[in-house]
């Protein structure tokens, strides 16, 4: 079997952010395995998320030239044989970099559109709820991302293979029990990444 290569792509704009460790349970775990880790942090690359005329789609040509940022993102996520994105969930979707990271690189001609398609066949969406479970259930919200993520975004580009693990409760922890909480979220990483290796 070849040498899996794996992308993690995540957004938060502190380093010492519980999703900031999850993601560091993830690289972990995947250089346990030996995979090939490429890390994108949005926050830290200084990803420009605007969409500008340059990098906007044109829907009748499929090879339209975009800028040399949107060329070396696109080339960066299609190398990899899983994507991972890791993010906090604000207002019940992603963080407004990385939906502009899909905005502007997952775009016409390069994902979709023109008869293309990404051509990476597993994407895991690691999104940090600060609700319980049961909040995000009784309205719904869990499988408004699931439907979004899965369908509208890695489905449409042709990516069968994908799955939202929602980690609920992120805002639950008291400093007196943030240890045992932390530790919850890193094992609950673990084992996504382990299931999604196998």
């Amino acid at each position: 079997m070849s040498k899996v290569r794996a992308q993690v792509i995540w957004a938060h704009p502190r380093v010492d952010s519980l999703t900031a460790t999850v993601v560091g349970e993830v690289v972990k775990e995947l250089n346990r395995a030996g995979a090939e880790v490429d890390q994108l942090d949005l926050y830290r690359e200084g990803f420009d998320s605007s969409l500008r005329e340059a990098d906007e789609p044109d829907w009748n040509n499929p090879d339209k030239p975009y800028s040399r940022e949107v060329i070396l993102h696109a080339s960066r996520t299609k190398a990899a044989n899983i994507v991972f994105f890791v993010f906090p969930v604000w207002w019940f979707s992603l963080p407004a970099i990385m939906k502009g990271y899909i905005d502007r690189v997952w775009n016409h001609g390069l994902f979709y559109g023109g008869g293309r398609k990404a051509n990476i066949p597993k994407i895991r969406w690691i999104a940090l709820a600060g609700e319980t479970q049961e909040f995000f259930a009784k309205r719904d919200y869990d499988r408004m991302l699931q439907h979004h993520l899965n369908i509208g975004i890695a489905g449409f580009c042709g990516v069968n293979d994908s799955r939202v693990d929602l980690l609920y409760n992120a805002l639950g922890a008291s400093v007196t029990d943030a240890p045992s909480h932390y530790a919850q979220f890193k094992d609950r990483a673990r084992e996504i990444v382990r299931s999604a290796l196998a």
